[in-house]
């Protein structure tokens, strides 16, 4: 049975609404597959299959699904098809991607070639679970590969280009983390916060002349394999979160963010729209990121 990877935006959360690079990979620990109350039954499978028929639901009362055969899905789930997950929901690590990603795949009438087209349908499908969507998360679970997208406006309006990735793509003396805040968080609220930032000009100009850039320098650094570069760019960047998306960070994990590489080993920031779920965080020394969050009583789920 193929499995649906969730994901993990390294970089570029809320910037790439508004062109900024974006550098996504794969979370291959969590994953979905699909699967049948008739063979697996479970309160968990059932409650699967009854959540998503009203997703089945908004695709068949919206013209732009056609491609999608509709008609087989509605039987399967008759017969007690499901989406065995264990992604975590409101974590920012993929839960609605995976699902959207596998009944694209399953039950496709045709393949959508082009990868930015793939990105607007996945996005019109996923934007039943958060008002809006990207379509970013389901096409990297789609694809299952690592990736950056770069996208730049031009007179024939946004062209929007994908540079896919080896797994091994950064240095291996990066390590990635996750940090739980035991907070489920739901994106939209977040998003539209961010939007009505983004109105004052003060704001605007601070995130599109700094923070973008910044992201940008952290891509580049990364994927070039810079170490040093990078954890000064990641450091800044962690800055600038603290400093323009206060509102997804929670309160009690703000010290994260302000940590200095090379007394506590790590740095931190958003995983996702934030607001709790994970927090993302790079190491450069194992021991010393686990000795700290041990004093501290903090599990921490290491990802590379």
């Amino acid at each position: 049975m193929k499995r649906y990877n969730g994901k993990l935006i390294l970089f570029g959360e809320y910037s790439m609404i508004f062109g900024s690079e974006a550098l996504l990979t794969p979370y291959y620990s969590a994953f979905g597959e699909w699967s049948s109350v008739t063979n697996r039954p479970s309160d968990r499978g059932f409650e699967s299959n009854a959540s998503i028929r009203k997703f089945y639901d908004y695709l068949c009362n919206n013209d732009g699904f056609k491609i999608l055969d509709l008609r087989r899905f509605g039987m399967e789930l008759d017969a007690g098809l499901f989406f065995d997950s264990n992604i975590p929901l409101g974590y920012g690590v993929g839960s609605s991607g995976s699902l959207v990603a596998a009944i694209y795949d399953r039950y496709k009438l045709i393949e959508i070639n082009d990868i930015p087209k793939l990105k607007d349908f996945l996005a019109k499908m996923e934007s039943f679970f958060h008002g809006s969507s990207s379509g970013m998360d389901p096409l990297q679970c789609y694809l299952g590969k690592p990736f950056i997208l770069r996208q730049q406006i031009t007179d024939n309006g946004q062209q929007t280009s994908f540079t896919m990735l080896e797994d091994d793509f950064m240095s291996e003396d990066i390590h990635i983390f996750l940090i739980d805040t035991k907070i489920k968080s739901p994106t939209a609220p977040l998003v539209t916060r961010f939007k009505e930032l983004r109105e004052d000009a003060t704001y605007l100009n601070k995130f599109d002349n700094e923070y973008i850039p910044t992201v940008s320098n952290c891509i580049k650094s990364l994927i070039e394999k810079k170490d040093n570069e990078f954890y000064n760019y990641l450091s800044q960047l962690s800055k600038l979160q603290i400093e323009l998306l206060s509102h997804t960070i929670p309160e009690e994990t703000r010290e994260y963010f302000l940590t200095d590489i090379n007394k506590e080993g790590f740095q931190v920031k958003l995983c996702g729209a934030g607001g709790g779920g994970f927090l993302l965080g790079f190491s450069n020394d194992i021991q010393k990121t686990n000795d700290f969050f041990e004093k501290n009583n903090k599990n921490i789920i290491w990802v590379k």
